[in-house]
């Protein structure tokens, strides 16, 4: 179980503490919504999850399965809907930098990727539009 305690710090802004580790994270109003857009917005770190999520579970799928998983990136880009204001799509594409895997390895990797814990939580209503660039 993760526990977390936030702050409200005023002119739209929060500070969260991961109790565990200490570690924090600052969230701003984006300037489309009466932020400074100084920091993560809450959706934007929504998204962030996303790709976060997938990343993890290919490691851990490569460590069980004794995979060589090549070092890779990420870009996310998030597309909001109005009335609701809400998430609309979250746009992912990973970039392997050297293509060292099986067709059926990638394969597995994907699959594992699009079942991780955030992608099953998020609403159906949110697309999740993830891609694979395996050089």
């Amino acid at each position: 179980m993760a526990h977390y305690k936030a702050t409200y710090l005023g002119d739209l802004r929060t500070n969260v503490t991961h109790i565990k580790s200490g570690t924090q994270i600052i969230t701003d109003a984006p300037t489309d919504n009466h932020g400074k857009g100084e920091a993560f917005s809450p959706t934007d770190l929504a998204s962030a999850s996303l790709g976060s999520c997938m990343a993890t579970i290919m490691g851990i799928f490569a460590n069980k399965h004794e995979i060589t998983l090549p070092k890779f990136h990420y870009e996310t880009e998030k597309i909001m809907a109005s009335n609701p204001r809400r998430i609309d799509s979250i746009k992912i594409h990973f970039t392997f930098e050297e293509n060292t895997l099986s067709d059926e390895e990638k394969l597995k990797l994907e699959r594992a990727a699009k079942t991780c814990p955030v992608a099953l939580s998020l609403h159906p209503d949110i697309k999740q539009e993830v891609s694979f660039d395996f050089n």
